[in-house]
């Protein structure tokens, strides 16, 4: 759908959290007639019934009633399942469905770039979102990461960049959504209680980020994860202009390291941009992550010396390997963030020294398997927590030292204990925190303020 042909048109928007806020908005500012339902009862949604009212958009919460379907099309927020039987009974009726993000782009004149993948998209958007600020480039950064697209679409113009995080669940109900430059990061399990418990599903809706590319358009993507190479050769258009990036091999075109350079190559141009050791977030991943933000950045014309000067400065995400505090020579490092056994993986990698590691949460499937030889040669002890505990405890005790933490002023107890001067106390659950908190953000901030209390040595 147009821009042009949404005036009139009734849209039932389902989920009152941010995103289906934004585009309930949107969509009533340009004329449609806007309906918004959500099931959480309404002691919880005072505020967004405010503000609903405010911009004169009828809603209902408690339920989702037969009123969602008598509409042209219903918008999903990302939360919501599409086997939700509401959504179910609407595709049965042929009645469009779509995500906000695909509603957004209906709105956008800004380029946009894409960012998707299982692990590292938050740390990679930011990265790019930092790059285009330094170098003065209008631009703004949402999606799956602090503000809805809908929120920030009206405020950018034809010179601007749209710089997205997206996530498999915005990407369902897509139909024209087409970035100007799509990531594909990497593609490891996840989530796939909301895909049938299929892998080949999830990578399939992960891949949608580049589905509608054509010509003019790139495709950024990670030549050493084997399968997101082959899911951009078998779904990829041929025409799309792909830009790999690898640490692995010097590639003809794309981005790689020259010894220990990170360069980068573009129509026979190769450029020199920063040494490897000087970009500031350290570790494997982070490289990954540095070289596809630097390669959109290049692609859309930032210079290399603005591109440098933000790779050497960059600090990082909070609640991904953020570093705390350092009490009596032990470094406290909160990677709230990982809520998969690919992120954990990751994160232990990134340290040189003795690791005590907070481990557990609410389980998603997780095989641990991966993991046991890097905790065998890198960890010193397991701290178990959350309703995984016992799974946690099962996987690592062959192969180290393992005990429980009953919350996580516990955890951080237990593991301060088992530690010494030099070892570094990392919580990276590979977990989801719903079982003791809110999000993994609120996870991460109980965390950093346990950490903050703990007394020095005199």
């Amino acid at each position: 759908m147009r821009q042009s042909e949404v005036r009139d048109k009734r849209f039932s928007v389902i989920g009152g959290a941010r995103s289906g806020v934004a585009v309930a908005k949107l969509l009533r500012l340009h004329g449609a007639h806007v309906f918004l339902s959500d099931r959480a009862p309404a002691e919880k949604m005072q505020q967004v019934m405010a503000e609903l009212e405010q911009a004169e958009i009828a809603f209902e919460v408690g339920s989702n009633s037969q009123k969602i379907l008598d509409a042209d099309a219903l918008v999903l927020s990302p939360g919501v399942p599409s086997d939700m039987p509401v959504v179910q009974e609407a595709l049965a009726k042929g009645l469009k469905v779509v995500s906000e993000l695909e509603v957004a782009s209906w709105f956008c004149r800004a380029v946009i770039l894409a960012i998707t993948g299982t692990n590292g998209k938050t740390t990679t958007t930011t990265l790019a979102g930092r790059i285009f600020e330094d170098a003065k480039r209008d631009s703004a950064v949402a999606g799956n990461i602090g503000v809805a697209f809908s929120q920030v679409v009206d405020q950018l113009t034809e010179q601007g960049v749209a710089i997205l995080e997206v996530s498999s669940f915005q990407l369902d109900h897509i139909e024209s959504f087409k970035p100007n430059v799509s990531v594909l990061l990497n593609i490891t399990p996840d989530h796939l209680d909301r895909y049938d418990h299929s892998f080949e599903k999830y990578a399939a809706a992960k891949c949608k980020v580049f589905e509608n590319q054509r010509k003019d358009d790139m495709l950024i993507y990670n030549y050493d994860d084997e399968v997101v190479r082959a899911q951009v050769h078998e779904r990829s258009n041929p025409s799309v202009k792909k830009l790999p990036f690898s640490q692995k091999i010097r590639l003809p075109e794309g981005a790689f390291l020259d010894g220990e350079i990170l360069a980068i190559r573009i129509d026979g141009v190769q450029s020199a941009v920063v040494e490897a050791r000087q970009i500031s977030i350290q570790g494997p991943h982070n490289l990954a992550n540095a070289m596809a933000a630097s390669l959109a950045a290049t692609a859309l014309g930032i210079p290399t010396a603005s591109l440098r000067a933000t790779l050497k400065n960059f600090k990082g995400v909070e609640h991904r390997l953020e570093f705390v505090r350092e009490v009596n020579g032990i470094a406290y490092v909160n990677d709230s963030k990982a809520t998969n056994v690919d992120s954990v993986w990751y994160a232990l990698q990134s340290f040189d020294r003795p690791i005590i590691v907070l481990l557990g949460g609410r389980d998603k499937g997780n095989d641990y398997s991966p993991l046991v030889d890097l905790v065998k040669k890198r960890v010193k002890a397991v701290v178990a927590i959350g309703e995984s505990a016992g799974k946690v405890v099962q996987a690592f005790t062959p192969v180290t030292r393992v005990v429980e933490g009953k919350s996580m002023e516990a955890a951080i107890e237990g593991a301060t204990k088992m530690a010494s001067a030099g070892d570094v106390v990392l919580l990276s659950p590979a977990c989801a925190s719903f079982d003791w908190f809110e999000n993994y953000e609120h996870r991460g901030r109980v965390f950093k303020e346990l950490v903050s209390k703990l007394q020095q040595s005199k």
